[in-house]
């Protein structure tokens, strides 16, 4: 009889370890802006069952070690989900895939997003590191790097073109919920702003009324249309 070693059976699980450090965001940026990219690929990869993106979630990349927790990472080639509960933490010897972008979100309080926390992610081999500073004034508010050959190497323009995602990051001005600023979006190859889910309804919501106008205009009554 041969002995099969599963080593993954002697580490911990994402059910056993803790879902957070129990450190709140500085402020609501660091929940918007993710969540607001998180929001804009789902309705963008709607038949897409092999991305994740995490908001605010621990990744665990060493059991005897604290999880590294961004503001928002993507991971390509996971389950989107995993059943009801979803993930409580994201665990690499689980999911056997490294995120492919992290993001933080600066906030008055530096947290080492140009320091400890790029080298970390830089050792972890993430392949696209992403840093925006709202109230940055002198320097680029929004910079992004590629690892290469074992360093992050800056990437220019806006939006900025990553190639192994697909899609493009950028910045411009918007309104979501509600609120207009300057906010992160995803952009197609060719420069074009995905629209977000709010944008979207709206959209839809204008080719309702449209569509009602013709219709009255040859004398149908669009509430008579089932």
């Amino acid at each position: 009889m041969v002995f099969q070693y599963n080593r993954h059976a002697c580490l911990p699980s994402s059910e056993e370890l803790p879902d957070s450090d129990d450190t709140p965001v500085d402020n609501e940026l660091q929940d918007l802006i993710p969540g607001l990219l998180k929001a804009t690929l789902a309705m963008a990869w709607p038949d897409r069952m092999d991305w994740f993106f995490g908001v605010n979630m621990g990744i665990y990349y060493d059991p005897d070690e604290l999880a590294i927790v961004p503001d928002g990472f993507l991971s390509l080639g996971v389950e989107r989900f995993y059943d009801e509960y979803l993930r409580p933490s994201y665990v690499l010897w689980e999911e056997e895939k490294l995120p492919i972008l992290v993001l933080e979100v600066v906030s008055q309080n530096y947290r080492g997003e140009y320091t400890t926390k790029k080298a970390k992610y830089a050792n972890l081999s993430v392949l696209y590191y992403v840093i925006y500073h709202p109230t940055r004034r002198r320097k680029p508010r929004l910079e992004a790097y590629k690892l290469i050959n074992g360093e992050y190497q800056p990437l220019q323009g806006n939006p900025i073109w990553l190639a192994e995602v697909g899609l493009g990051i950028g910045m411009e001005r918007g309104t979501y919920q509600g609120i207009n600023r300057e906010w992160l979006y995803w952009y197609n190859e060719q420069g074009e702003r995905l629209l977000t889910p709010e944008e979207q309804a709206k959209q839809a919501q204008q080719r309702a009324e449209i569509l009602a106008q013709r219709l009255r205009a040859m004398g149908v009554d669009p509430d008579s249309i089932v």
